[in-house]
Order: C-alpha cells, then structure tokens, then sequence
C-alpha cells in the first residue's frame, strides 16, 4: 500500500510570482528579481525577509535599510567572497522558514546580490529573489550612483551610522 504524501504549495504575492515566471522565461537560476518599491512593500506586509548582502562596512558608511538582516556575500575592501555565505543565511531566515522562506537580496546595484541568490539557489532555497537596482543603484556617466535607480533614488527607508 502507498500512502501520497501531499507537498504543501505556499502560495507566492502576485509580484513574486510575476518575477519567478520572468525569471524563467530569462533561465535565470534563482526565483527572480524585483524592484525596490516591490521589495519593500513585501517587507512592509511581512511577506519576505529582506537580507543585505553587502559588506559591513558599506552598510555602515552607505547606509543601510530599517530591519534589513545582514549577510555579507562578500568582505573587506577587497571584497574577497565569503565561503559561509549559504550557512548564514540559512541561519538568519531560520525561524521565516529556513530554505523556503522568501528571501529579497540586496546589494549596491544588483549584481553581488543576483550571484548570491544563484548561489543560494544551487544550495536548495526555493524563494530567494534579488533586488533589482539595489541599493545605490547603476553607476551613470558621471560616475555617480543614484541619480536614476535604486532603493535610495526611490526614496524608500533607509539609515546610516
């Protein structure tokens, strides 16, 4: 006799599931990307724990978003990458489900954090999403960051030490 087991489907925001369709379309190896307005009102409803990937000191001397959890993807001004990055982060979403709990990635302008969720992809998390644009934004010709784009250029929350 075989008993089935049901998987338990956790139903996705309707964004997130826009950005894992997106982001299979594209064969992207991790659940999506979104922007920052969407990342934060997911923070804000509770529905995503929002993870900076930045190193330390970026956080400190650029600032940082209220609440965010921190795991560095990688360190120093080197930024040399950080060999623990998956187990942290596991830990630090441990009690918001662990490996399928949604997770928003968020570096200066995206790119660390898309590696990162494509390594934590790999690695067995189900709902793990970058946050396009990040926090500073794309570099311009001027060679500023947010004059155009990112989580600051929104005028969404953020802090510095």
């Amino acid at each position: 006799m075989s008993v089935e087991v049901e998987e338990e489907v956790i139903a996705l925001p309707e964004a997130l599931e826009q950005a894992r369709a997106s982001a299979a379309e594209s064969n992207l190896p991790y659940a999506g990307g979104v922007r920052p307005p969407v990342a934060w009102d997911l923070v804000q409803k509770g529905q995503a724990v929002l993870v900076d990937v930045r190193s330390g000191e970026e956080r400190k001397f650029v600032g940082h978003v209220p609440g965010s959890q921190h795991v560095a993807w990688a360190t120093g001004t080197a930024l040399t990458r950080n060999p623990r990055f998956v187990r942290e982060l596991e830990a630090k979403v441990a009690k918001d489900g662990g490996k399928d709990a949604v997770v928003l990635l968020l570096c200066r302008s995206g790119k660390r954090s898309a590696l990162a969720a494509e390594a934590a992809a790999k690695a067995g998390f189900t709902n793990v999403f970058n946050v396009l644009e990040g926090f500073e934004g794309e570099i311009d010709a001027q060679q500023h960051r947010g004059g155009s784009d990112g989580w600051r250029f929104h005028r969404l929350p953020w802090v510095q030490d």
